[in-house]
């Protein structure tokens, strides 16, 4: 799993997009999809992107209790741009079960209504609670069922994976 490499694959799918003409906006979710959002940004030189933080529409926000309510305040959901209308790329670092992306989408829909939504993710893990699939992903992975992938990201905004056994 390198994500470093993936995240290059990424970048290198929404530079041909960008360099044909397409416009587009990108929109990470809070936390891993935030990061990658904003670099994204960066190297395309986009003038903006958006953040959604899905904590207030997750299906579990009881037992996620004060851990969504820091997130919430610390990365809140900012969409520097018109909702209605735009083409969107929904950004996250891991596509597992499907429902943090339908969270995301009620968060989104909360702000208007996009014309296109394509999903774009890191790593996809294949295990589907819900019909999502990413329209760009940067690498399929298969782990234990009883480990998570958490993105890193270090000092020089580089990505990488840590697999950590889940509770």
């Amino acid at each position: 799993m390198n994500a470093e490499q993936s995240y290059l694959k990424l970048l290198e799918a929404l530079r041909k997009r960008k360099d044909a003409g397409d416009l587009f906006e990108l929109a990470g979710l809070a936390m891993g999809g935030a990061w990658i959002a904003e670099r994204l940004a960066a190297d395309l030189n986009l003038h903006h992107y958006g953040v959604i933080n899905v904590a207030f529409h997750r299906d579990d926000y009881a037992e996620k209790g004060m851990t969504a309510l820091r997130t919430s305040s610390t990365m809140p959901t900012h969409l520097p741009f018109e909702v209605n209308g735009a083409h969107i790329v929904l950004i996250d670092d891991v596509l597992l079960t499907g429902r943090t992306v339908r969270a995301a989408l009620n968060e989104l829909f909360d702000f208007g209504r996009p014309a296109q939504v394509e999903l774009m993710v890191l790593a996809d893990r294949e295990n589907r609670e819900l019909p999502v699939a990413a329209d760009f992903i940067g690498e399929q992975v298969k782990i234990s069922d009883k480990q998570i992938l958490v993105l890193e990201k270090d000092g020089a905004g580089k990505f990488s994976f840590q697999l950590e056994e889940r509770e």
